[in-house]
């Protein structure tokens, strides 16, 4: 079974599949377009998230980053005058540390991520969507085109975007077994991730948007917009600003060519005939992941999914 993840929708869905179907048949492919390099260190802020939820690890306020961390490098970074505005704790450090060295060394994103997986002790697989570097920039009014940490972290999301293109994803080729993987898969989840930033880069790695097609009857998405809003980030805001219309439904036509189903939450039940009239089939389900219990229940409606998009 696959799982197309971004960051921390993905992350919590996650959580309840590897609670509801034996983790050692689930592939989480992860997007790398908000990979970047600080300090001279390769990060991967969605593998990261994926990797610390699902160890149990992660920040539970923020959903990123690791509980308990300190921040003596940045404090004395920041002393120094350094870059700061992407917070780096001392213990997250260590991974980035490790993913660089190992890069270095001539090992590929792939093997790098299976070995930080191995050592969380996680038994699903994690898999970059792409070994080879791509980039999601956003272009805004004030700025031109900026990388997207410069959009999401420092510039907080806040500013408006009139496109996004995913750099080098042209040439990229998708990761060693994935198309398999998506060919052979019983089910193939969209994670509840931003659909223009996470999800969207995934699909442009060059292949994976027609094998996802090509299993389009066994593909179920998670709607990450309830009632009109996002629940974290600003997936809203961005469809709004390019020009798609932010609800449940926007987001059925942005998935109709490479999704047979759509879950959406049921603060939207009241637009689930205007999902299927956009060529989707709808379910109806509590989708707001709060904890454990709610992302393992979530889990079971969209494994509960037929082919035919219908409950059984």
């Amino acid at each position: 079974m696959v799982t197309l993840a971004g960051g921390v929708g993905a992350a919590k869905l996650l959580t309840g599949l590897i609670r509801a179907h034996p983790p050692r048949d689930l592939l989480a492919v992860v997007n790398t377009a908000d990979d970047t390099v600080l300090h001279g260190l390769h990060v991967s802020p969605d593998l990261d998230t994926v990797v610390y939820t699902l160890a149990g690890a992660v920040n539970p306020v923020t959903g990123w980053g690791l509980a308990g961390e300190s921040w003596q490098a940045m404090d004395a970074l920041d002393r120094y005058g350094g870059i700061t505005w992407f917070r780096l704790g001392d213990r997250d450090l260590a991974t980035h540390l490790y993913r660089t060295h190992r890069l270095d060394q001539g090992a590929d994103l792939a093997t790098v991520t299976a070995e930080i997986a191995a050592a969380w002790e996680l038994e699903l697989t994690v898999l970059p969507v792409t070994n080879d570097r791509i980039e999601t920039r956003v272009t805004t009014a004030d700025e031109g085109e900026i990388g997207f940490q410069d959009y999401f972290v420092r510039r907080r999301h806040d500013v408006a975007v009139s496109a996004v293109r995913v750099a080098g994803s042209a040439r990229a080729r998708p990761a060693p077994g994935l198309i398999e993987a998506l060919g052979a898969a019983p089910l193939i989840i969209i994670a509840p991730s931003n659909p223009i930033v996470s999800i969207g880069p995934v699909l442009e790695v060059p292949g994976v948007r027609q094998a996802v097609a090509d299993r389009r009857d066994a593909v179920v998405a998670v709607s990450p917009i309830v009632g009109g809003t996002a629940l974290k980030g600003p997936a809203d805001r961005l469809m709004r600003e390019l020009g798609h219309e932010c609800s449940v439904v926007g987001v059925a036509r942005l998935y109709r060519d490479v999704a047979a189903t759509l879950v959406i939450d049921e603060a939207d039940a009241h637009l689930a005939d205007d999902v299927e009239a956009a060529g989707v089939s709808c379910v109806v389900a509590p989708t707001i992941m709060d904890g454990i219990e709610t992302a393992t229940d979530l889990a079971r409606v969209v494994l509960g999914c037929s082919v035919e998009g219908v409950q059984p």
